[in-house]
């Protein structure tokens, strides 16, 4: 449709509108505009966000005059004009000049849209050129790079590469590549005067739209067309242009003419290999760069999805706008040319990639404007002698991208698509395969760097989301290896020492563990490729069976010679247009399994591999020379050990003092001189080296604290002693020690504590500990030499060191304790440590009781090594402050952190101190004979009674911790027993009357008693019956004897008398209920039936005394139980005799058997010694008694008679020199005739 020139606006064909569309509004970052254009009967899904606009707001355009002739240049021309983008943007900018960094640019603009989001990112020029492939004749010539799932295509203009190797060098191999198998006399082809003059009519066009009154004026002094083709020239090799048509021009013409610019010497390519400027790591290039100096010249750069394909494209196509129509794209055709099919294709692309809804199409004849039309967007593929599906267009885009995705797989590799101009064949090189083969070095491929530094940022940004999902570990690990392999160290030091340094924080050493951790590496492919091993072994497949014609897509086994190199083919552009002949395995993001081994030292010697990387990086870049001597780093730096035992506690204190001054004097301030190796503060060396530094010591540290785990001592020390060694040269580099490095260091100095104490606990295997201690890796060998080119690591050598002496071992774990304490209550640590605080604290109350320990231990050593214990040594006196005073300093840490347990432990531990001092105070004799129990003796025990009260007061009750309330009242009934012991078997009568220290002996006994635990149901449970039993007996013993000798008191004698015999029954109920004490039962009941017998010495009545010796035979009846339980051992000691390993059977009935097993025979001689004249004693008495009693007696009484003689025969005839067994038999059956008959089973005692 026309519109006159009269007209102020084109008239606007409203007919056959298929769905409204909204223009855009590219007023800033990030303004969002979605349309879908239907095609026909079917839909073609586009939506358009913009993510960066650097245009104004559309402006309405200046509708021409009919009959203005656009060969005079308007007034306005060659003007900078914001409508147009930016300085100098007009159409004979640089939009035709080959701009082979462009995505680049655009993809460290947008770094968050790499690699995941994007299947594509490139100029819109470059995708346009791809759709129209079957279509066109011209020749194609891109460059691919692959990052993740993202490829970059750049331009690569062969014709303008070719003229700059020539100047630089930079591209001799690509030609010299071309040259010999594409095009042996290849020569710069010049552009048509044609081509110059349809460029300059364009500029001078849009120049005049952009008027705002609309009658553009024409300059008086008009170029002709010589001057216009120079014009051209002097600007397109420096002014962009926002829009051009050039390609679709030049693709009307049956024979398309290759273009030819002069290249910029400011151009990108002369200015990738510089060196970024020093910046905090990791992130090396700040946003101001735009990473080495490519920039993103594009005026709006657009996420554009073309179905499920997603494309950040950059755009300079400028947009009018106003009244009705807010978005329209302007467009000069000539008149006498109809639109063809490749024109259609590109308008139409255009508008889809801006979302502009309408095309205002000016018509010329010879530079004279004739008519405007207006087409909407979704009309133009109906457009006459242009008509073309957009399901085909759709088609080609899936089938280029897939067949991209499907043959560039290789992070880091340049990829060539090229097709020659007239050809059907589109070809796909691996240039950094030719590189390699050329033995071309990485730097002359120019883009490698970009690449590497893409890789770099794309990394960086992801790490940026992998603390909050691991998912994107395995993606960022491939970045970094491949960014790595493309760079050469000597001239890209820093982003190589950063890249490792972020391959080493991909380990997260001191976070557990996930269950999915231990997946491999080849679910992810190779290190570099994307490519899925199951499609490659399915293609292999399909060369060896399918047709070629179907295989000759991928695979160039049937290629000629000289397309050898070539990665891919296509045999004819016509197979883009059939729907999803290329399948890609790509269209998910394959799955890079981060290689996370389970066994934590294999996790710590990766990331320590990544660190002395980087450190070789850093090191290598600097370049002062050291004042230091070569290292050889093939020669162990020993880590030394020494016998400390004859080193003085004032040398020790000396050598230690180094340690806490390291670990509680953080240096302040930063560094103004350079350091030892020749580094300047901040600069990019230093901020990596500090990095580093603490990546190795935290490395170090988890290697040392699993080796502790797997009580590998001397492994674990030598570990610590690294990751201090690291910690050193970082404080040696460091101007100023951050809260989290002082925590971090407090950890360490906590673990080398911990290894130092195991040491000292474990010193049976040393020489084990030595051989692992003295071990070292080349890489630790490296490391170390990295580390003294900044310091001498000397600071902690102290307590690092392996001992032979565990007291010194000892001390220096206590030391590292207290440096560790030191830095938590540092101010700058005050406040935000307090459960480190807590576990330190825990660990100083347990090292300081280790400690009393220890000494208390040498204590009790040097009192058994004494031969005459006259009077207490000045060395033990030394040995029980040394104690002391570490057990109290323990009880103030665990006080601290309100530990009642540990407290009460060691109040526990306090008390045993105070028992081994009453020890020492025993009076021994001359020939060693026990003196009476001395004051000193009493206060001791005494002290040690009050500790355990405090600590039974600490616990507070058996539920808080019931092992150590059992353990602290069994101590404490222990030495309540002790005490009364000693005093009742070493009475001090020379100090106290005898009724003062009976009356203290029963009250130390009955204490014991108290605290003797009989109900709870426990492993001690024996041992409390046990001493309950004893006590009872000894109070029954001291009752039984007071009662003999209290003369006068007859109210005391009964007191006396009913005491003795309740304890003597709670003794014997107490020792039948124990199995393996026949000897103290048996003993008990005889001491019983001699008080019996000396009640019955007092009485004068027969029938008293008859009573009396009947009572006195069914005590001694229940001697039974114990006889029976003594045959009872000696048959099986019998029976293990006669066995082939009798030995080794008593050693394990011993131990099985408990601190009770065994039956002491010398005892039991005795004691039958004492059983057989009483027992025969009484049955005398009582015969006679029977026999001469006056009244008659009954049959009962007669049976009992003739039992009692019965058993007294029996007596009397025993053979004296019978075996003990036999003898034992003889009395338990004896005694069995006798319960049957006197019925003592019914006597209240237990039937046996």
């Amino acid at each position: 449709m026309s519109a006159s020139t009269g007209d102020g606006e084109p008239c606007i064909p409203l007919d056959n509108a298929k769905e409204e569309v909204s223009g855009p509004t590219c007023t800033g970052d990030n303004s969002k505009h979605e349309s879908a254009i239907c095609s026909g009967s079917s839909e073609i899904k586009s939506r358009a966000v913009v993510k960066y606009c650097a245009a104004p707001p559309p402006t309405s355009y200046a509708l021409l005059q009919e009959k203005t002739d656009l060969k005079l240049p308007p007034a306005n021309w060659l003007r900078e004009n914001p409508q147009l983008g930016t300085a100098g943007t007009t159409i004979l900018g640089s939009s035709s000049k080959s701009k082979p960094f462009s995505s680049f640019g655009m993809a460290y603009e947008f770094i968050d849209c790499i690699g995941d989001d994007v299947d594509v990112v490139s100029d819109s020029e470059n995708i346009k050129k791809l759709l129209k492939i079957p279509y066109s004749k011209s020749h194609l010539s891109m460059a691919v790079h692959r990052v993740g799932r993202t490829l970059l295509l750049d331009e690569l203009d062969i014709q303008e590469l070719f003229m700059r190797s020539s100047q630089t060098g930079d591209w001799t191999w690509l030609k010299e590549f071309y040259q010999r198998l594409i095009d042996q006399k290849w020569q710069r082809k010049k552009k048509s005067k044609e081509h110059w003059y349809q460029k300059a009519i364009l500029s001078k066009f849009l120049y005049y739209s952009i008027n705002g009154n609309g009658a553009a004026e024409p300059q008086s002094d008009g170029l002709n067309e010589g001057e216009e083709e120079s014009g051209a020239e002097e600007f397109s090799s420096s002014w962009p242009t926002a829009f051009t048509s050039t390609t679709s021009n030049a693709e009307e013409s049956e024979a398309p003419k290759q273009e030819s610019v002069t290249v910029d010497s400011s151009f990108a390519l002369g200015q990738v290999t510089s060196i970024p400027k020093e910046q905090n790591l990791p992130t090396i290039f700040n946003e101001g760069e735009n990473g080495q100096g490519l920039r993103n010249d594009f005026v709006r750069n657009i996420m554009w999805t073309f179905e499920d394909i997603h494309m950040l494209v950059g755009s300079n196509m400028p947009i009018f706008g106003g009244g009705r129509y807010p978005a329209v794209s302007l467009r000069l055709r000539d008149n006498n040319k109809p639109i063809n099919i490749l024109t259609g294709i590109d308008y139409w692309l255009d508008n889809l990639m801006c979302n502009v809804p309408e095309l205002v199409m000016c018509f010329h004849v010879n530079g004279i404007v004739q008519k405007y039309e207006m087409i909407k967007t979704e009309d133009i593929p109906h457009l006459e002698n242009s008509t073309f599906s957009t399901r085909v267009v759709k088609d080609i885009a899936q089938n280029v991208l897939s067949f991209l995705k499907s043959n560039c797989t290789k992070e880091g590799h340049t990829y060539w698509l090229f097709k020659a101009s007239g050809s059907d064949i589109v070809k796909l090189y691996d240039l950094t395969t030719l590189c390699e083969e050329a033995e071309e070095e990485k730097y002359q491929n120019p883009f490698t760097l970009p690449v590497a530094v893409l890789l770099y940022k794309v990394a960086s940004n992801l790490m940026l989301k992998a603390r909050q999902n691991r998912k994107h570990y395995g993606t960022i690990r491939t970045l970094l290896l491949n960014c790595v392999k493309l760079l050469d160290q000597d001239r890209h030091p820093q982003i190589i020492a950063s890249a490792h340094y972020m391959l080493s924080e991909l380990f997260q050493l001191d976070e557990p563990l996930e269950e999915d951790g231990g997946e491999s590496l080849r679910a992810g492919g190779s290190e570099d490729s994307y490519s899925d091993e199951d499609r490659e072994e399915e293609e292999e497949e399909e060369d060896l069976t399918e047709d070629s014609d179907d295989n000759g897509s991928y695979s160039n086994c049937s290629s000629p010679q000289d397309d050898s190199k070539a990665v891919a083919v296509i045999r004819s552009v016509g197979e883009l247009s059939v729907p999803e002949k290329y399948r890609s395995t790509h269209q998910i993001r394959p799955s890079c399994a981060f290689p996370v081994s389970q066994d934590k030292e294999e996790r710590c010697r990766l990331v320590l591999s990544y660190v002395l990387k980087g450190l070789k990086a850093v090191d290598g870049s600097i370049k002062k020379e050291s004042d230091l001597p070569a290292a050889d780093p093939n020669t162990p730096i020993p880590l030394k050990y020494e016998d400390r035992s004859a080193t003085g506690a004032c040398a020790t204190e000396k050598g230690i003092s180094l340690l806490l001054e390291r670990a509680a004097g953080p240096l302040q301030g930063d560094q103004k001189h350079t350091t030892r190796s020749g580094m300047i503060p901040g600069s990019w060396q230093h901020h990596m080296k500090l990095k580093l530094f603490f990546k190795a010591s935290k490395a170090y540290y988890v290697l040392s604290d699993a080796a502790t785990n797997l009580l590998k001592y001397g492994r674990a020390l030598r570990y610590i002693k690294l990751s201090l060694q690291c910690y050193d040269a970082y404080c040696s580099v460091s101007g100023t020690l951050h809260p989290h490095v002082l925590v971090f260091h407090s950890q360490c100095l906590s673990l080398c504590g911990d290894i130092q104490l195991m040491l000292a606990q474990n010193g049976n295997n040393r020489a084990a500990y030595l051989e692992e201690y003295s071990y070292q890796t080349k890489e630790d060998q490296e490391i170390l030499h990295s580390l003294h080119r900044e310091s001498s690591c000397q600071a902690f050598s102290m307590a690092t060191d392996l001992a032979m002496d565990p007291e010194y071992q000892l001390f220096v774990s206590s030391k590292c304790y207290e440096a560790a304490y030191e830095l938590l209550v540092s101010e700058p640590l005050k406040d935000l440590t307090s459960d480190q605080l807590s576990q330190v604290l825990k660990r100083l109350g347990n090292i300081r009781n280790e400690m009393g320990v220890y000494y208390m231990n040498q204590a009790a050593a040097m009192q058994a090594e004494k031969e005459v214990k006259k009077s207490v040594s000045a060395a033990e006196q030394e040995m029980w402050k040394k104690s002391f005073g570490f057990f109290e300093k323990g009880m103030k840490d665990f006080e601290a952190i309100g530990d009642s347990t540990n407290t009460a432990l060691l109040l526990c531990n306090t008390g045993r101190l105070m028992r081994i001092c009453a020890q020492a105070h025993c009076n021994l004799s001359g020939d060693e004979v026990r003196g009476e129990f001395s004051p000193e003796e009493a206060l001791y025990y005494n002290k040690a009674i009050d500790y355990y009260l405090q600590a039974m007061k600490a616990l507070a009750s058996r539920e808080k911790h019931s092992a150590v309330w059992d353990s602290v009242n069994w101590e404490l009934s222990t030495t309540y027993f002790t005490l009364a012991t000693l005093l009742q078997d070493y009475a001090p009568v020379s100090r106290k009357a005898q009724e003062q220290i009976e009356r203290e002996v029963t009250e130390a006994m009955m204490k014991s008693l108290k605290y003797c635990d009989l109900q709870t149901d426990s492993a001690r449970q024996p041992l409390y019956q046990y001493r309950a039993a004893t006590i009872h007996h000894r109070l029954a013993s001291m009752y039984h004897s007071c009662f003999r000798n209290q003369v006068g008191d007859e109210h005391l004698r009964k007191q006396h008398r009913s005491l003795a015999e309740l304890h003597y029954s709670k003794a014997v109920s107490l020792f039948l209920s124990l199995k393996d004490a026949p000897c103290e039962l048996l003993r008990t009941l005889l001491e019983r039936v001699a008080f019996a017998e000396f009640t019955m010495a007092g009485q004068n009545s027969s029938t008293a005394k008859l009573k009396s010796l009947t009572g006195a035979i069914e005590i001694m009846t229940e001697t039974r139980h114990a006889f029976q339980l003594i045959h009872k051992e000696l048959q099986e000691e019998q029976t293990e005799l006669n066995e082939p390993d009798a030995a080794e059977s008593a050693e394990s009935s011993d131990v099985a058997n408990g601190p009770m097993a065994g039956l002491n025979l010398q005892e039991v001689m005795k004691l039958i010694g004492v059983f057989e004249p009483s027992f025969s004693f009484l049955l005398l008495q009582v015969i006679k008694l029977m026999t001469t009693a006056k009244r008659k007696p009954s049959n009962k009484d007669e049976e009992l008679l003739k039992t009692y003689k019965n058993v007294y025969s029996k007596l009397l005839r025993a053979e004296k020199n019978a075996p003990l067994v036999s003898r034992v038999e003889l009395y338990v059956e004896l005694l069995q005739q006798l319960t049957q008959r006197t019925g003592s089973d019914d006597t209240g005692t237990r039937k046996p």
